[in-house]
């Protein structure tokens, strides 16, 4: 079972290839670069998908000219809403470790900062090729337990969020 809510205001459950119980019947054709074309009832549409942010579980689609954001919630998700579980709260990451084994070549972020989620926080090298880690989630930064010049194993911890 997956439930769609379209622009933050209307839920439909998709389960069993009905949507809200309901049959529903339609022709799909998968043009190029996300763009498709559906003939449902005798109407034409032409589609587009415009983004799909897997992470977050939403997409934004437009449809004949109008934009659609779309947020997803399967099964596991739905039963986390049941038990009074945040599926993001049970995300929450403490602290950032390192992606693979390398060296420490600058360090963005400060002890007591706040940071967003994407903003980077430090330049390791890993095989000849700078990679700039970002933050994984938008809090506090607590402690920095490397310092520039550090090597680095992969799972190591690189700093802690409050």
């Amino acid at each position: 079972m997956i439930q769609a809510t379209i622009n933050g205001s209307h839920t439909h459950t998709i389960d069993d290839g009905k949507i809200d119980g309901n049959e529903y019947e339609w022709d799909l054709l998968n043009l190029e670069n996300n763009n498709f074309h559906i003939i449902k009832d005798n109407q034409s549409y032409r589609a587009t998908v415009i983004n799909i942010n897997h992470e977050e579980k939403t997409m934004l689609i437009n449809v004949n000219g109008n934009d659609y954001e779309i947020s997803i919630k399967d099964k596991y998700d739905l039963l986390l809403q049941q038990m009074g579980i945040s599926s993001k709260s049970a995300a929450q990451i403490n602290n950032f470790k390192a992606p693979m084994p390398g060296l420490i070549r600058e360090i963005v972020a400060e002890e007591g900062a706040m940071v967003s989620k994407g903003d980077i926080l430090l330049i390791l090298e890993a095989m000849k090729m700078e990679n700039a880690l970002k933050s994984p989630r938008d809090g506090k930064i607590k402690r920095i337990t490397i310092s520039v010049g550090n090597a680095v194993e992969k799972g190591q911890v690189l700093l802690d969020f409050e």
